[in-house]
């Protein structure tokens, strides 16, 4: 990146502020003040999907974690930790899980496409596909095949998020938080609900199997 480009970023960040500063003078005192979103979004890295702005919501509304296609792995203290923070110390009431159609993650996972060091994290996604051969080889289209991948994906990492330690002994607390699984299109912009929302783990398996059923 030239050094152009890094002052419109610096001209950008301050016509920014000046516009929201005049909107709410109070926007960046609130902010300093307080962070107590309902909201922890677990969503893919992808610059495309931006977690605020799809849902509408402000900053400080929130709390997110990204990474390539939207994998919570049980041995990620990065995820874990984001987990804890957002529902120990937020006290957060939803979890969405936001995997998106056409992702270029799960696209690679689902064709052995060499990546290099990703290749061991999409790994998790090949578990996904391998665990859904049957019903993707099913599907015509390859782009749906992705696309349907894409769901099964962000669904299973909804079961992997209700199975932490973290979802667990919260709920056992009697802790109102409850997870959701979402995917997102970005040639309309929309979000679909995949139907498996859950308060507690028995939930999460159930929603699981009933939704995976549903899809043909």
């Amino acid at each position: 990146m030239s050094d152009t480009q890094l002052e419109n970023l610096f001209a950008n960040n301050k016509a920014w502020s000046e516009s929201m500063n005049a909107e709410n003078p109070e926007f960046f005192s609130r902010l300093v003040n307080q962070q107590t979103p309902e909201y922890l979004w677990i969503g893919c890295s992808d610059s495309r999907v931006p977690a605020n702005q799809i849902i509408g919501l402000a900053p400080g509304e929130v709390f997110v974690h990204r990474n390539i296609a939207n994998v919570v792995v049980h041995t990620d203290l990065n995820a874990l930790s984001v987990i804890h923070y957002a529902v120990e110390m937020l006290r957060v009431k939803h979890i969405l899980v936001v995997g998106h159609y056409g992702c270029g993650g799960v696209k690679a996972a689902f064709y052995d496409n060499r990546t290099g060091l990703t290749d061991n994290w999409l790994r998790h996604v090949q578990d996904v596909r391998d665990r859904h051969e049957v019903k993707l080889a099913a599907i015509d289209d390859p782009n749906e095949r992705v696309n349907r991948l894409c769901e099964f994906n962000a669904m299973q990492q909804v079961v992997n998020v209700c199975q932490t330690s973290v979802l667990r002994e919260a709920w056992a607390r009697g802790q109102s938080v409850t997870v959701h699984g979402w995917c997102y299109s970005l040639q309309n912009g929309l979000i679909n609900d995949l139907k498996v929302s859950a308060s507690s783990r028995e939930e999460a398996m159930e929603r699981y199997r009933d939704a995976v059923e549903k899809l043909r």
